[in-house]
């Protein structure tokens, strides 16, 4: 009896794909699910069959190239257990399984045409009557065929026949022929496409995109994704337009007065703010001074620290008497080490935006995008995954603080990547030489959302963590490095000294 057609969809069971998918495949379709060895095809194959099974739907899995036994030794290195409602079937040269009769195996001779080799696959899929089927790979088949014409014709064949039982099927390509037959994309109801990409340093990094899908909205463009024990992971591209809270666009202050006048008050609620200067500024510092004063108001606040090791972290900061592991322990503030060479964009934008759904955090420091822009292959896709970023959190009512080290020390700066235009404050930091002492100044160069002061101030860092001064109004050149100074200058945190 011919199951009875359902608007459900088929979900892979792999919640980033089923989200790209539109909610899943649909029931009753041919799928090509293809990539290159080694992307992760035939963990996706199982994942898809195991959700199947685990809802009760008997599923097939045949296989053309691996043994059972390797299929089940790949499931078990994710501590899975096949389920009795997975059937594996292999159909494989008979050199490979001379050692015996085993359950469930087609053997076929090496004269064996096309045709009959598919008969045999109908007659399995009738005997175990499955919901979903994989099979594995359409190389050998494309081998067999030997023309593109027969090719076509069987899989058009295969795609009527399990059509008529209502059988979603996923057919898997590694892409060992020609770039340029696309037989099966324009049979096949879906295609999906997975790549594995090795950078120059660091571990391989994977994503995915759906080439087709008719009749059904999909997420266009590439996702990442990733392989680790208990299968495969795949982080939607974030659209930051989906996203949007009303809030309260309010000023945020840090407590220290001299700082929040610079500022206009403090810098306002789902805005983002760029602390821009070169090393040993105390970037981090000022970003960690805003999110203390989150917690401070009954807040959560999350730093995530791409360049710093942790440990080093927290003893730099108990040095001037911040105690970052007693907020971590307390529950207010979350912190996670960021290794760029191993995590991509779209697994960082995810870590970022679960703690900011999970725990309605509001206040998420980056430190910094120097170590953020190694995780990208190129320039403009920093600026583009750092807009949607910010765009997000900003409509989430989240205040984000940046970090960003420019080349050199004194004088004329560089910055690795201009992203100044995305960030609705920039606060600028520079050394300065007086009387034979290296200083530092503070400066807000851009607020979108209010007035600012126009002046520049004095700051230091010392046993009570930041101290900003007077604005500076005896200097010229300040940002310069080498300010002319007034006769009556007297060196400290007080301005003019008066």
């Amino acid at each position: 009896m011919v199951p009875q057609m359902d608007n459900e969809k088929a979900k892979i069971g792999i919640a980033g794909l089923d989200d790209v998918l539109g909610g899943g495949l649909s029931r009753g379709s041919l799928f090509l699910l293809e990539g290159e060895p080694g992307s992760g095809k035939t963990t996706i194959a199982l994942q898809f069959l195991s959700t199947g099974a685990a809802a009760g739907e008997n599923s097939l899995y045949v296989t053309l190239s691996e043994t059972e036994s390797e299929l089940r030794a790949g499931a078990a290195s994710h501590h899975w257990v096949l389920s009795d409602a997975i059937t594996v079937c292999e159909l494989l040269p008979p050199d490979s399984i001379l050692e015996g009769g085993k359950h469930q195996t087609l053997l076929y001779a090496s004269d064996l045409e096309l045709g009959e080799t598919t008969q045999e696959l109908f007659d399995v899929v009738q005997r175990v009557n499955p919901r979903r089927l994989v099979i594995d790979s359409l190389s050998e088949i494309r081998l067999l065929a030997q023309s593109s014409l027969r090719y076509r014709r069987q899989i058009l064949s295969i795609k009527h026949f399990f059509a008529r039982l209502n059988i979603t099927v996923l057919l898997l390509d590694d892409m060992t022929s020609e770039s340029t037959d696309k037989t099966v994309h324009s049979i096949a109801h879906g295609v999906i496409q997975v790549q594995q990409i090795a950078p120059e340093y660091g571990s391989e990094r994977r994503r995915l995109r759906i080439l087709k899908f008719r009749g059904q909205k999909y997420r266009g463009g590439y996702h990442d994704m990733t392989i680790a024990t208990g299968g495969v992971s795949v982080f939607p591209r974030l659209v930051a337009a989906e996203h949007h809270k009303s809030f309260a666009r309010t000023p945020i202050p840090t407590g220290i007065t001299p700082f929040d006048k610079l500022l206009g008050g403090g810098v306002d609620a789902g805005s983002g703010t760029l602390i821009l200067g070169p090393a040993g500024t105390g970037k981090s510092l000022i970003a960690i001074t805003f999110a203390l004063a989150a917690i401070r108001r009954g807040e959560k606040a999350a730093l995530f620290i791409f360049d710093e090791e942790l440990g080093l972290l927290f003893d730099r900061m108990k040095g001037l008497n911040i105690d970052l592991e007693a907020a971590r322990d307390r529950g207010d503030l979350r912190i996670e080490q960021i290794d760029a060479a191993e995590m991509s964009p779209g697994e960082f934008s995810h870590r970022v935006r679960r703690w900011v759904d999970k725990e309605k955090i509001k206040t998420v420091v980056i430190d910094s995008l120097n170590g953020y822009q190694a995780a990208m292959p190129a320039e403009n896709s920093l600026i583009l995954h750092m807009h949607e970023l910010l765009q997000y959190l900003n409509r989430q009512g989240t205040a984000t603080f940046l970090t960003m080290a420019q080349h050199g020390l004194v004088g004329d700066m560089k910055a690795p990547v201009d992203v100044t235009y995305l960030a609705d404050t920039v606060i600028l930091l520079r050394y300065f030489e007086a009387h034979g002492m290296v200083r530092r100044a503070v400066s807000c160069i851009k607020k979108r959302t209010g007035r600012h002061e126009a002046s520049i101030r004095e700051y230091s860092i010392g046993d009570d963590g930041l101290t900003v001064g007077e604005p500076l109004t005896a200097f010229q050149g300040v940002l310069r490095g080498v300010p002319t100074i007034s006769k009556d200058y007297r060196p400290g945190v007080d301005g003019e000294g008066s």
